[in-house]
This record gives structure tokens, sequence and C-alpha cells, in this order.
């Protein structure tokens, strides 16, 4: 069973940055892609960005391009998402969820095809 934990949650201002981290506890297991997915409140979740743990490949959201890098730490067993100039919008609890099935540009938002899901960190935006 892979084990998602988050972290790096917390108040910031906008135009600041934070650094979320996505501890998988079985790195090494057949998972083939983490996500992140928000949900703002009243909103459905949305995804954020998708890295594949194998080849690195990279996807985001149209809102977060040019803003959020995601990452992942091979030897660490981590994925990060840096987020930089946020903005109030960005205001969400943030997930990141492990998949085992091949994703691309049209299918890694599909939340159906995360098996495993973290409890979440919460991110402000506020002055």
């Amino acid at each position: 069973q892979v084990q998602l934990v988050e972290s790096g949650g917390g108040l910031v201002q906008p135009g600041g940055s934070l650094r979320l981290s996505c501890a998988d506890s079985t790195f090494a297991s057949d998972a083939y892609g983490i996500a992140w997915f928000r949900q703002a409140p009243a909103q459905g979740r949305e995804g954020v960005s998708f890295v594949s743990k194998s080849a690195g490949r990279t996807y985001y959201a149209d809102s977060v391009e040019g803003r959020f890098t995601i990452a992942r730490d091979i030897p660490k067993s981590t994925v990060y998402l840096q987020m930089n100039n946020l903005q109030p919008e960005d205001t969400a609890p943030y997930y990141c969820a492990a998949r085992s099935s091949l994703a691309d540009r049209s299918t890694w938002r599909d939340e159906a095809s995360y098996e495993n899901w973290g409890l979440g960190t919460q991110v402000n935006v506020s002055s």
C-alpha cells in the first residue's frame, strides 16, 4: 500500500512562494506517477500538476503554468511542488495522489485513475 504524506502548506502573502512535499513511502513501487490536486471552497477538485516517476514527464494546469514547478527526488522518495507568485485564488487544500496506470496530457487529470491519496496540506494566500 502506497503511503503518501503531504507537507509544506501554510499562509503566504500574494506574490509569495511555498514548496509542497509529497513523501511516498513506497517510491520504488509500481506507481507510474504522482499528481497534485487542489479543491477550492465550493469548487470541484482540480488537477494542478503531474510527474511520471521514471521519465520525469510533467504536465500542468493552465492556471499554474509558468508559476508552479513539479519535480521528483527519487533517492528521497519525494515529489515537490514549488509554487511561486501565489495568488488568493490558489488558496485550497492540496493533495498528492499516485497512480499505477499510464497518463498523458489528456488523462492525467482523471481523479478516478489515482489509487492512493494523501490527507492534504492547506495553502492560504492572503494579505
